[in-house]
């Protein structure tokens, strides 16, 4: 449920120029906190707020990365929406995590493509893959977004909410045709197939993003695959770069 201080702070991070992401990672953490208290956060006091932290660092061992969020988002909200000028707002550091990227090899990210069931997901992750997108970023993408004459697609809002474009590879056009013309949307390229997977041309929103992770996860395990930390994401580090023809979407 929505409420007055939700708003605020989605209103006061929309004024800020925070992207869609950022928005929704902080007004969770800030969400967190609430629930923790139970109570509206222009209640809680400053040492609440560091016993929170506490609580959450040592007691329930949230990684650097989680923490960071955790502190970012709160810190925001009491600085920016509440104007609070408390001295723990300005000491709050999290530890740099360093983390090896998890690695696949081209066989690998070969073998869990193959072990996709479904058209519609192989199209998605295929299209991450080629075009080393955000998973956000794939399940987004518009018709109007594939520039078929210069052979490049149009990612809007990425991370940072900025713009910017990608090489389109001939092989991956090819597939988004063959898949635009299984659902015929006016505007999305991965609508959501709705019941019985016959909702996807008066969709209103793109594929659920917990379907293609766990189309993703199911592949992974049929391939074979037990590297820890492996994930949709994965797949944008191993772009590949093709030879491009130059047509329009919508042609057959």
């Amino acid at each position: 449920m929505k409420t007055e201080w939700y708003d605020s702070m989605i209103k006061t991070l929309q004024l800020n120029g925070k992207g869609e992401r950022t928005q929704e990672a902080y007004a969770r953490a800030l969400r967190m906190l609430v629930e923790f208290y139970g109570k509206s956060p222009d209640l809680i006091s400053e040492e609440e707020l560091q016993d929170y932290f506490i609580q959450r660092k040592n007691a329930d061992k949230w990684s650097p990365n989680t923490m960071r969020i955790c502190y970012c988002g709160i810190r925001f909200f009491y600085e920016h929406v509440l104007q609070r000028n408390w001295h723990i707002l300005g000491i709050l550091r999290a530890q740099t995590e360093r983390r090896l990227p998890a690695v696949l090899s081209l066989e690998e990210v070969r073998n869990i493509l193959a072990c996709i069931k479904t058209f519609q997901n192989h199209a998605y992750l295929s299209t991450v893959y080629s075009c080393g997108l955000r998973l956000h970023e794939g399940l987004h993408l518009e018709v109007s977004d594939i520039d078929s004459t210069r052979m490049m697609i149009h990612v809007h809002r990425g991370k940072g909410a900025k713009d910017r474009y990608v090489p389109l590879p001939q092989s991956t056009l090819h597939l988004l045709r063959r898949y635009w013309v299984t659902h015929h949307h006016p505007s999305l390229l991965f609508p959501a197939l709705g019941r019985n997977g016959k909702g996807a041309k008066e969709a209103q929103t793109p594929m659920a993003k917990s379907s293609v992770q766990g189309a993703f996860r199911r592949a992974k395990y049929d391939a074979g695959i037990r590297k820890k930390g492996v994930s949709v994401h994965t797949l944008r580090h191993y772009a590949e770069s093709r030879t491009m023809p130059s047509n329009d979407l919508n042609s057959q």
